[in-house]
């Protein structure tokens, strides 16, 4: 009997010993257009969030998080290689004439972890590229369903014209114009079955949703339950969604060797009206560089690793998830220069742990518009889009203009919705961030200037 026992515990011991060794599985979770003040644990107190708000809860939750570019393909091109998308030739939102994409030359999260053997998948919109020399499998990941970009661009759309939409298994289109009120649960579902086939190994499964970005659809489970109108009915899915995947891995016994993830590409939408999100005390939305269109909510739980109930106040931003992850996996860096810094001190609430940036740039298209270092802001002169007139209740798009900001220095911890310009008290403060933009635009340009450190973007060979 003595033995048997020494044996069990061995045996045990040896497990335990494994399953420790063993790098951790990555669930990310990618919402479109959601904003700042979509989620419970944010503010919200229209939108039922219980199970994104756990992860704030038994995890971390980021006041000061950052998308690269409030728009869609330049925020997943971020988020993706670590750099920011003007180094490497992605910007604005491709879309079915497109004839680039992304690079065979740069390294996705999912390749590197695949250096250490995970399986990766992603279940959900794309956006780097539809030709399949720039599809998902062609770049890291074993597995791929979902559409290749936007939701909105397919033939219904209001003010432009797109053909079918197309969506994707692998990089086969499998149907054109499918039901998007079936998309959150299909990407839900397949997310599960790839958890549940790749359970005794690594993993790293993305799930970038549709939605909430306009059209909006949900399941008639969800339709008309929530006290946010269709857009909370939308809302309440996706917190639906993690739901599911948090049960899985608990069903597993993988929820303290997996770091979740969820956050979104840019801030809401607004021209949409009550179809749109909100960005809570932030200032303007989605297309432009102020708070509420780049500043966006970001939650990460991993069970006995990241305190329960952390808060983190420091700037981070989706650059950084790249090098982040490779130091938590053991896995080697792009052998290309990229933007982001290991985070990781933060993210698991080290004593004392600091931004390792000097500074975070927001450029718009080829132009920079922004850079913040510390509690400051500084924009520099640049036009932004603005919602003139009421948009109508059914989400069709209400008319649009432009604004004109002068070069203003905001300080965030006192002014979070960045209406008080105080760039005439703090002309050091302007000085230093001034000179760290022009270092920027050195290396990345600026307007019509080209960075010595641009790279460029994969094209289709003519």
């Amino acid at each position: 009997m003595k033995t048997l026992l020494c044996a069990f515990f061995l045996l045990f011991a040896s497990t335990v010993v494994s399953a420790a060794d063993r790098p951790p599985n990555v669930v990310l979770m990618y919402a479109d257009d959601l904003g700042y003040g979509d989620l419970g644990c944010y503010g919200s107190k229209t939108h039922r969030t219980p199970h994104i708000d756990s992860l704030a809860k038994d995890g971390i939750r980021f006041t000061d998080f950052y998308v690269a570019q409030a728009v869609c393909s330049a925020s997943r091109t971020a988020l993706l290689t670590g750099c920011y998308p003007n180094r490497v030739g992605i910007l604005g939102a491709l879309n079915h004439s497109a004839n680039h994409g992304i690079n065979d030359d740069e390294t996705t999260i999912a390749e590197m972890l695949k250096q250490k053997g995970y399986a990766t998948a992603i279940y959900g919109k794309w956006h780097l590229g539809h030709h399949p020399r720039f599809l998902p499998t062609r770049h890291g990941f074993d597995d791929y369903f979902g559409l290749p970009y936007s939701n909105d661009m397919w033939p219904q759309h209001p003010t432009a014209k797109f053909p079918d939409l197309p969506l994707i298994a692998g990089d086969k289109v499998i149907e054109k114009n499918p039901d998007q009120t079936k998309l959150t649960t299909w990407y839900t579902e397949r997310a599960i079955k790839f958890i549940d086939a790749n359970k005794d190994k690594s993993f790293f499964v993305y799930v970038p949703h549709s939605m909430p970005h306009v059209p909006l659809h949900v399941t008639e489970k969800f339709k008309g339950k929530s006290a946010g109108g269709l857009y909370g009915d939308v809302i309440e899915e996706i917190d639906w969604s993690m739901g599911e995947i948090l049960a899985t891995l608990k069903k597993h016994g993988l929820e303290e060797n997996t770091l979740i993830i969820f956050t979104s590409d840019n801030g809401p939408w607004l021209p949409y009206g009550s179809h749109s999100g909100t960005s809570g005390p932030l200032r303007e939305g989605k297309g432009t560089s102020f708070e509420g269109g780049v500043r966006v909510p970001f939650v990460a739980q991993w069970k006995g690793i990241i305190p329960a109930g952390s808060v983190c106040k420091q700037p981070a931003m989706t650059i950084d998830l790249l090098p982040t992850l490779a130091h938590l996996a053991g896995a080697a860096l792009p052998k290309f220069t990229i933007d982001g810094k290991d985070i990781s001190a933060l993210l698991l609430n080290k004593p004392d742990a600091a931004s390792p940036q000097a500074a975070y740039y927001f450029y718009w298209g080829k132009n920079l518009e922004a850079v913040r270092s510390g509690k400051w802001k500084l924009h520099f002169p640049h036009e932004y889009r603005i919602v003139t007139g009421k948009p109508p209740a059914e989400g069709k798009p209400g008319s649009g203009g432009t604004a004109k900001l002068e070069k203003s220095l905001f300080d965030l911890e006192a002014d979070i919705g960045e209406k008080v310009n105080v760039i005439d008290k703090h002309p050091e403060v302007v000085e230093q961030l001034t000179k760290l933009a022009d270092a920027m635009c050195d290396e990345l340009g600026d307007g019509m200037k080209v960075g010595k450190g641009v790279r460029a973007a994969g094209k289709l060979d003519k």
